[in-house]
């Protein structure tokens, strides 16, 4: 390709661009003035588009292009003027010019012809001579629906000949492009494997930062055990100095100053690692963060050519509906915004066609002529909520029960008994529809059932709301990107396994003992009604139990009609996860969709929960499903319940830690609040009894973060402190602390008491 060939693809690429943001507002422009024809600023903006383009089409050289703007120009002038009205014929034809100017250029559509330009401008113009050089009135097609369109377009003489003075020659394709601000925002053009690659580098980079983590809670319990070796040290000293002759005496003295000496040198390096640590995944969470909102686009990008679709099929279907959009700026992944158009083109002709009334059915329901149509976007929740609303005639929701029992869906019986959700869920369904005949919009029950697809494709549900009279809403919650889905992690035979939030009905822990047989098949109680009960161990092929516990750890996934309890070995807490795909060469994985690494490190497959519903109705069919071990644990030693003691005094943290240790409780102890916090992380307490005055992290902030985090808000809190006044009281109360104690007035009963209190006896 030569440097003028790529000279002009450049220049053209630009003239995409803005060609892309001027008939956006043109278009937009020409939907307002079909309501308000005379408002000036609407005029205004739509003149000065279409003489924008005007000049960016002349710098290219597309005199066609040239011409269409330049005419569609002049009839927004002359409606400036009060020479003539923009009504709806003439709307029809703004917007042909608007696609005209669109595939300008466009090296993927056919070339704008000369003819094509000449019937344009003679449907605006009405027989007038077009605004364009070397042009004949011989050269217009002469068809009856051009001239019919013509004949209500009429320039008048003034306008008529400043139009033929307009030269548009090309300019040159050596022409440079107006200087750039220094100001102006950069774009770049980067291709979207690239941007993918970046992201998967970034979010790698994220888990590598927190590899950090480990290795400081390693060098915490390093600091902790000289600790105890220091204590050790003064109890020993303590106990036996007496016996000891001077020179052994002082030898002790040295090595406790020593290991004292050691113990500060590793407070000192902990502080330094810690530091380094925050800094780094404070770095790369920004880093990934930053890459993956280069995958984001404002939802605008799409709903832009909303309005012309719903304004066309309205017309054509005799109904009058203002629409709206609100949440265009909302953020959407890429990807998902690509797939999003046929769905929402699906629901708004689902609304047009079946959800609205025509203007003569409204007005004897006493509703407006005019219906109401909107579409919204938002963020909620760390979802993409995107929904269609109209204010139409609603579900009918006596001919979906009756369509349900003639197409054998279900009984008749369970059809009468069903809730409205239940009854929706219907319409989801491929070839589901309530039309008896096929039109060009609706009919053929391909629509809703393709949204459906869409939702499932992308991790996402599809919500339907609809009242008599009054409209239907439908609701698609989705995820705000597909590169990271927030998850529950859980602990199958030892392995990681993620279940995508989007898909997880809830997450509860059970008593064996409340398992029941039905019909052959264990269930557990939810909300009243019986769920079926299954293994992840058998759907994952992981091997037979080996758990005994009392409680059993569900996972509800699953829909009202196919709700399923699956039984995991333990919960891990929730994650926002990198998704990795799987290698192609895999093939599809039964029950598993991709893959994602932990803040360790550790690999964890994504579980495909439609794949664990339709693996779970097959063994049901096959009669090959396993059960669990029903009844609890109870022979054997029981273990001790645990204690973490937070507290920097070595006096108070030892009276404390030999107090419980007697009462049979197994103690651990903390030097302050970060070493407590890390301590509870990686280990199972039943109780935290902690001091409010200590460095790096005060008790106040420890209390907080342990009632703030989803795994161990559940974990009792005792506030063991000096203070004793009312508001050092209440701030540790308000923070969370089940219990306040102060040291000042508390004896080795009360603190014990108090224990007994919140856990029970040592070994329950």
């Amino acid at each position: 390709m030569s440097d003028d060939e790529l000279s002009r693809r450049s220049l053209l690429d630009l003239f995409h661009e803005e060609a892309a943001a001027q008939t956006r507002t043109l278009s937009a422009g020409l939907l307002a003035l079909e309501s308000a024809p005379e408002d000036a600023a609407t005029l205004e903006a739509c003149m000065r588009a279409t003489h924008s383009l005007k000049g960016a089409a002349r710098i290219v050289g597309l005199p066609e292009a040239v011409e269409v703007a330049s005419a569609m120009e002049d009839c927004f002038v002359a409606a400036q003027r009060g020479e003539l009205r923009i009504d709806a014929a003439r709307i029809d034809a703004l917007l042909v010019g608007i696609d005209l100017l669109s595939a300008a250029g466009d090296a993927d559509a056919p070339p704008l012809s000369h003819e094509a330009v000449v019937a344009f401008a003679a449907r605006l113009q009405g027989g007038v001579q077009p605004s364009v050089s070397n042009t004949t009135a011989e050269s217009a097609p002469e068809t009856d629906d051009l001239a019919a369109l013509a004949a209500s377009l009429r320039l008048p003489e003034p306008e008529r000949e400043a139009v033929a003075s307009t030269d548009v020659e090309p300019a040159p394709l050596a022409q440079p492009l107006p200087p750039r601000s220094a100001d102006a925002e950069r774009m770049l053009r980067v291709r979207a494997g690239t941007l993918d690659r970046l992201l998967g580098f970034a979010g790698e980079s994220l888990v590598e930062s927190r590899r950090m983590r480990p290795f400081a809670e390693g060098l915490l319990r390093t600091r902790r055990a000289q600790g105890d070796v220091l204590a050790a040290l003064g109890q020993f000293q303590e106990r036996h100095g007496d016996a000891l002759d001077v020179d052994a005496r002082d030898a002790l003295a040295e090595i406790r100053h020593a290991v004292a000496s050691l113990d500060r040198q590793l407070s000192e390096r902990f502080d330094d690692v810690d530091r380094i640590d925050r800094r780094g995944t404070q770095l790369a969470q920004r880093l990934y963060d930053e890459a993956l909102q280069c995958r984001m686009r404002p939802f605008g990008d799409t709903a832009h050519t909303y309005p012309r679709v719903v304004r066309d099929l309205a017309r054509s279907l005799g109904k009058r509906v203002r629409f709206t959009i609100a949440g265009e700026s909302t953020q959407v992944d890429r990807d998902i915004l690509e797939m999003l158009d046929a769905p929402l083109g699906h629901l708004l002709r689902n609304a047009l066609d079946h959800g609205i009334e025509d203007p003569e059915t409204r007005q004897r329901a006493g509703k407006p002529e005019e219906a109401s149509l909107t579409l919204e976007a938002h963020h909620s929740a760390g979802k993409l909520l995107i929904a269609v609303a109209d204010d139409g005639a609603g579900i009918d929701l006596d001919a979906l029960r009756a369509s349900i029992a003639a197409r054998s869906l279900a009984q008749p019986q369970a059809v009468a008994a069903m809730s409205d959700a239940e009854l929706f869920d219907f319409l989801l369904l491929p070839g589901f529809s309530l039309r008896d005949t096929v039109t060009d919009v609706s009919g053929r029950g391909v629509g809703l059932d393709a949204v459906q697809n869409f939702a499932k494709a992308v991790r996402g549900t599809v919500r339907i709301e609809s009242a008599a009279g009054q409209g239907t809403r439908f609701v698609l919650q989705l995820p705000l990107t597909l590169s990271v889905v927030r998850s529950l992690i859980v602990e199958v035979a030892g392995e990681a396994y993620a279940f995508p939030l989007a898909h997880v009905r809830r997450a509860l822990s059970v008593p064996r003992s409340t398992i029941e047989m039905l019909e052959g098949q264990q269930h557990i109680a939810f909300e009243g009604r019986p769920v079926g009960l299954v293994t992840a161990r058998q759907l994952l092929g992981a091997g037979a139990e080996a758990t005994t516990a009392e409680d059993l750890n569900v996972v509800l996934v699953g829909s009202e009609a196919g709700l399923y309890g699956v039984a995991v070995d333990r919960f891990a807490g929730e994650r926002t996860l990198a998704v990795q795909p799987l290698d192609a060469r895999l093939g599809k994985v039964r029950n598993v969709s991709a893959a994602a690494l932990l803040d360790d490190g550790e690999v964890a497959l994504i579980v495909d929960v439609e794949d664990i519903v339709t693996s779970v109705a097959r063994l049901v069919r096959d009669g090959q499903l396993a059960g669990v071990a029903r009844g609890g644990a109870h022979d054997g030693a029981r273990a001790r319940k645990r204690i973490l003691v937070v507290e920097d005094s070595l006096t108070v943290r030892e009276l404390e830690r030999k107090l419980l240790e007697k009462r049979g409780y197994d103690v651990t102890v903390a030097v302050d609040g970060m070493d407590g916090w890390s301590t509870l992380r990686n280990a199972h307490f039943d109780l935290v009894i902690t001091d409010v005055d200590m460095p790096r992290m005060d008790g106040i902030e420890l209390v907080t973060m342990i009632k703030g985090d989803a795994m161990h808000r559940n974990v009792p809190v005792m506030i063991v402190s000096y203070k004793d006044r009312e508001d050092d009281r209440r701030r540790g109360l308000d923070a969370g602390a089940d219990y306040y104690l102060t040291k000042g007035s508390f004896h080795d009963e009360a603190l014990l008491d108090a224990v007994n209190d919140l856990i029970g006896e040592a070994t329950g």
